[in-house]
């Protein structure tokens, strides 16, 4: 079992590399914005990007659920980066290793502003962290460091607000940023359905996951990449009731991935 916090599963990340240094993602009452921040790589500050893709989103997951099960701020990553895959149950082939070292780098550099109704969390989600450093020309494994401190204010809205999530969903969908956000919303939200079925038109689904396409037809292009994503959510989520309508998706009500009982343990 995993968890996420409740605002980031109604409005996430980029899921692409974004130009400039702020990305702001609103959906109803609850918004999000993005700064991009500076870090120490060992020989003074480094600009970093804005975090992007599925690796933040796992690795927030990740975090998130250890620092839940074990009420703590303070979370252990390994000695190195094949140690910090391997506890994410993620491979360390290819090119995993340089994309978590980035995505982790600017995520512990980022300023994350969440808000719903009125109540905001205001600050970085990371309060401590010791830069993930290169080899050095001596051939010495670079180690990485063993600790990263969530900020209080990031905690105690987790403790709050916390979705639970299945940890085989998320390995599933992990090639695909947006498989991700469509199963994050879906676990968030379906189950909170009272009464009628609710019809999303393509619009109002474009405006929450993917305000970036623009052109003659956005609505469209974003509903391409949506229902392939939504297929593969269903697959993992099989409890989910979501059908295609003419202009969007109706929502039903429905039982969460993870039954109340055993999210509570």
């Amino acid at each position: 079992m995993a968890f996420t916090h409740s605002i980031l599963c109604q409005v996430g990340l980029p899921r692409s590399k974004v130009d400039g240094r702020e990305f702001m993602r609103k959906s109803g009452d609850a918004w999000l914005v993005v700064q991009a921040g500076w870090l120490d790589e060992g020989s003074g500050p480094v600009e970093q990007p804005i975090p992007y893709g599925s690796m933040p989103r796992l690795a927030l997951a990740w975090v998130s659920s250890y620092a839940l099960r074990k009420k703590t701020r303070e979370i252990p990553i390994g000695k190195s980066a094949n140690e910090f895959l391997q506890l994410m149950g993620l491979s360390s082939g290819g090119r995993q290793y340089k994309t978590l070292r980035e995505q982790m780098h600017a995520l512990a550099a980022c300023r994350l502003q969440l808000g719903f109704k009125g109540r905001s969390f205001n600050g970085q989600p990371v309060e401590q962290f010791d830069a993930w450093q290169k080899d050095d020309q001596s051939g010495q494994l670079s180690l990485w460091p063993g600790v990263m401190t969530l900020s209080e204010g990031y905690f105690n809205g987790l403790i709050d607000s916390a979705v639970p999530l299945d940890n085989r969903a998320l390995y599933a969908l992990k090639g695909s940023a947006l498989s991700l956000d469509v199963y994050t919303w879906l676990a968030h939200r379906l189950h909170r359905i009272e009464g009628r079925p609710i019809k999303l038109h393509w619009m109002n689904l474009r405006e929450q996951f993917a305000q970036e396409y623009v052109g003659k037809d956005p609505d469209k292009d974003f509903k391409k990449k949506f229902l392939p994503a939504l297929r593969d959510v269903l697959t993992v989520y099989p409890q989910a009731k979501v059908e295609k309508v003419t202009g969007g998706i109706l929502l039903y009500p429905s039982q969460p991935p993870i039954p109340f009982k055993e999210a509570k343990k």
